[in-house]
């Protein structure tokens, strides 16, 4: 059984009417359909997720059944024990980013990482939950390097309280809980104006992306894609109210392919994103969405693609350019991938610990088809992997995003 949470909130001030952004010393602003740099030129988004660092996914690691982040956490306890898990998660999270990853991205030319956030690593499992965890030193220490490299940062919640998607990635229950149960909506908002009152002015940070595809389309969207647009209102106000300039990112419904619930901008500098993947390379993909920014005088952000061959790569995002969209693809490391800026090498016996995690419940307490040795073996091998060094750097990938090689 969850744990429902309550959390007591300061009343939102409600935003004025939209008005031209107020420029901001060093910040990325909106104006009309363009992202324009603190120098007043057109800046176009090249960016890479830096996914499965703070919001695991199963498939990056070859699972298919355990697929969430608490499934995955399991999967790791089970084989190694609880302690021995903690370690692996601490190692993991120290290698899989690190400044040799930031210094690589910046100089094959990205001028922007987008990074998914669990909520779990930010706010306490306590009631009152408290804005607590190890995510906040490893933000900033991530933050830190991008601005040294002279990249920009959209931060995205991936997995809301509750779960905002409906599926194993936002790591809830398998319904959009966040638009149901309203303390966690209220914890959402507000951990939302926590980020914005810590991070108020770093000009590292481009804006904050409110939802990760929201409201998977097999839930009652008639009656969630209401819900959205109130939503995405209350927490831009919640964020202005301590960090008036920055840029915020409203993501479509159904995992970010629809911005049909949307209307007209209810607040100056705001972006809209949407994602796809495997689409058509023509114009009619992204037409609608087109609609959509010329109809509100808008900017796009493509905030995830990719994940199919180079020559898609290119062709897609050729596309978005010639239409003014920035991008992020996805993404940046993975397990023994071509579709990849840096693929992760596949440890010896990795394949047992695949058959070991994506075990059903009723068979968790079979004995272990492996020794005990080799499986730590094989998990330490893939946390080496994870380090920089060791990855297999894709460069045809990197050039199907029409960057270039590192000097």
């Amino acid at each position: 059984m969850r744990r429902r949470l309550f959390l007591a909130l300061p009343a939102i001030a409600t935003l004025p009417p939209p008005a031209a952004a107020r420029p901001s010393e060093g910040f990325v602003r909106i104006e009309g359909r363009r992202f324009v740099a603190p120098d007043g030129t057109t800046l176009l988004l090249k960016g890479i997720n830096l996914g499965n660092w703070l919001m695991p996914e199963g498939y990056m690691f070859k699972f298919e059944r355990a697929k969430a982040p608490r499934q995955i956490e399991g999967a790791i306890e089970r084989l190694v024990g609880p302690a021995a898990a903690a370690r692996f998660w601490r190692t993991f999270r120290d290698n899989y980013i690190a400044e040799d990853d930031l210094r690589f991205i910046a100089t094959v030319g990205f001028n922007m990482v987008r990074i998914p956030l669990h909520y779990r690593h930010f706010v306490t499992a306590t009631t009152p939950p408290r804005f607590e965890g190890e995510g906040y030193a490893l933000l900033d220490r991530v933050i830190g390097w991008a601005r040294a490299h002279g990249l920009r940062v959209v931060l995205d919640i991936h997995a809301a309280p509750g779960g905002q998607t409906g599926i194993n990635h936002d790591d809830g229950p398998g319904y959009p809980l966040m638009f149901y149960v309203p303390a966690h909506r209220r914890l959402t908002i507000e951990l939302w104006r926590h980020i914005a009152a810590r991070y108020r002015d770093d000009p590292t940070i481009l804006g904050y992306d409110l939802l990760n595809e929201p409201i998977a389309p097999y839930h009652d969207v008639a009656y969630l894609n209401g819900k959205l647009e109130p939503f995405y209102r209350e927490a831009t106000a919640a964020i202005r109210s301590v960090d008036p300039h920055r840029i915020i990112f409203l993501g479509g419904g159904q995992w970010s392919s629809s911005f049909d619930m949307l209307g007209r901008p209810f607040a100056p500098n705001l972006a809209y994103t949407f994602h796809s993947f495997w689409a058509s390379t023509r114009r009619d993909s992204i037409q609608r969405h087109l609609d959509f920014s010329y109809r509100y005088d808008v900017p796009l952000f493509l905030g995830e693609t990719g994940e199919l061959t180079d020559d898609w790569n290119e062709s897609f995002r050729t596309l978005q350019e010639r239409h003014g969209i920035g991008w992020s693809f996805w993404t940046y490391k993975n397990l023994d991938t071509p579709s990849t800026v840096v693929s992760i090498p596949r440890p010896a016996d990795w394949d047992a610990i695949v058959a070991i995690a994506d075990r059903p419940p009723a068979r968790w307490g079979d004995p272990l088809p492996l020794p005990r040795e080799r499986i730590d073996a094989a998990l330490a091998r893939y946390l080496e992997g994870t380090r920089f060094a060791n990855g297999t750097i894709r460069w045809s990938y990197i050039a199907s995003l029409g960057l270039k090689p590192a000097l």
